[in-house]
């Protein structure tokens, strides 16, 4: 019953936000534009970016429930929260062929992805760890 709260507020957060997705490409169709660079794109290009876009925010939002699980140990939604944006970010990045199907890109990937997810989540984790800190000490 518990994890019923934690799928609807996945499915919520990332309702709410993953309209974010299709503002970014937007954006960014409109500063290479801006820039006088010509991009050509099809109608189907154009969708699966809309749509990707959408499906990494939408992922994004709902993915930080994972760190509310309160039952769950901090390596467990670690897990669920990185497998999850991982399988989102390699799923969108083939589909849009910003990512080749090989091997080696593949490798090349999951370890800048493996690099960067964790020194974020460390940056995160001793920020609020050092707030919390501080906190505490003001409440004793």
């Amino acid at each position: 019953m518990i994890m019923n709260i934690y799928v609807r507020r996945f499915l919520h957060r990332g309702l709410v936000f993953g309209g974010f997705g299709p503002c970014v490409v937007g954006m960014i169709f409109a500063i290479i534009s801006a820039a006088g660079t010509e991009v050509i794109l099809d109608g189907g290009e154009i969708c699966i970016a809309i749509l990707s876009s959408y499906l990494l925010a939408f992922v994004h939002a709902g993915a930080s429930v994972f760190n509310q699980v309160e039952s769950w140990p901090i390596p467990k939604s670690v897990f669920f929260h990185f497998a999850t944006l991982y399988a989102a970010y390699t799923g969108c990045y083939l589909a849009n062929s910003w990512l080749d199907f090989e091997p080696v890109a593949l490798l090349i990937f999951t370890a800048v992805f493996v690099i960067i997810y964790f020194v974020i989540w460390l940056s995160v984790y001793l920020s609020v760890r050092g707030v919390s800190r501080k906190l505490n000490e003001k409440i004793k």
